[in-house]
């Protein structure tokens, strides 16, 4: 008798991937990794309410954003995905937890302000599956290029 696949569709905006895990391979362990991007001439307050409001996240990240007791729905066309805010520093960094993703995976997205120029950026931490990594950091590129310009940069 053939093998049952688990299919799972996963849409971020424009973008789509479609993961087939087999229920008899265990699942990779996902790894952390940062990316920084730099946003000349942007102010602190404004990139925290680009990052951390429904408004905000709504004109860059997803379709819409609702907030209801620290539970974000992130809307992508007719998918939707609920994140619980582990952390939140104001104006400093904010902390996301998928709600049906592993226990110790989380995004996040903190704020520096450089010393000798006074350029702020974006971190950006996540997880990703090893072979998947660099589909993630695409996808974060497009996601960011994508804030750059609804922040006119």
């Amino acid at each position: 008798m053939g093998e049952v696949m688990n299919i799972s569709l996963q849409t971020f905006g424009t973008c789509a991937r479609i993961l087939y895990l087999s229920p008899n391979v265990m699942k990779m362990a996902q790894e952390k990794f940062h990316i920084e991007y730099f946003l000349d001439q942007v102010s602190r307050k404004s990139l925290w309410n680009h990052i951390a409001t429904p408004i905000g996240l709504s004109t860059w990240f997803a379709d819409s954003v609702t907030i209801k007791d620290d539970v974000y729905t992130f809307k992508w066309n007719k998918e939707e995905q609920k994140a619980v805010v582990i952390s939140n520093k104001t104006e400093d960094s904010i902390r996301f937890h998928w709600i049906d993703d592993e226990e110790k995976a989380y995004f996040e997205f903190r704020i520096h302000t450089l010393e000798l120029t006074g350029t702020t950026s974006l971190e950006v931490t996540d997880f990703a599956d090893p072979d998947e990594k660099k589909d993630s950091i695409e996808l974060w590129d497009t996601q960011i290029d994508e804030l750059k310009r609804t922040l006119g940069i």
